[in-house]
């Protein structure tokens, strides 16, 4: 028995490069099979992330986006309400049948809702949507549509309620401990 080392058990300098490429494939090969940008699709491949139509678009339940994105909703529906209010205070009767139904030029509308909130058209528009209000046109656009009339298409105190039960329900389905997406 010879008391010299096995020469293939030596550390040579060729065959550390070999051991030190080969982990950094490994390790490559590992971080792109869990890549889903990845067109590699190692033994365990990611899989595919299933989303039901009404997920899509929508943050997980419980989590903090859901959490802000439904106080921002709240708030929407606030600012809506104030410009409703605006409007049935300072505007005038449609008719005198329906005195509750009110009508104002969007020029004053602007002039008076302006030092309240920046955001008018927008909130017009928003609204508009919910069947709240009804003006002529897609837009309105300061001086050019002064004398656009903006009418309030429900008595105040049913926008009221519609509004605030709205707001009620938002309230109710907020999540009490929202937690940051990643930890879901």
């Amino acid at each position: 028995m010879s008391s010299q080392p096995d020469p293939s058990e030596q550390d040579s300098p060729l065959s550390s490069k070999v051991a030190l490429f080969n982990n950094v494939t490994k390790t490559h090969m590992l971080s792109q099979s869990v890549n889903p940008f990845s067109e590699s699709q190692g033994e365990r491949g990611m899989q595919r992330l299933k989303i039901s139509k009404e997920e899509y678009g929508r943050p997980k339940a419980g989590s903090l986006t859901e959490y802000r994105g439904k106080k921002a909703n709240i708030q929407v529906y606030q600012e809506m309400l104030e410009l409703c209010t605006v409007i049935s205070d300072e505007g005038q009767p449609v008719s005198k049948k329906e005195p509750e139904l009110r009508v104002i030029m969007f020029g004053e509308l602007f002039n008076i809702y302006t030092h309240i909130n920046d955001k008018l058209v927008g909130l017009m528009l928003r609204a508009r949507k919910h069947e709240l209000i009804q003006f002529e046109g897609e837009m309105l656009f300061q001086r050019r549509d002064d004398h656009v009339p903006v009418f309030l298409l429900k008595p105040i105190s049913q926008i009221r309620e519609i509004l605030v039960g709205k707001q009620t329900e938002i309230r109710r389905s907020l999540s009490p401990n929202p937690q940051p997406t990643g930890m879901l």
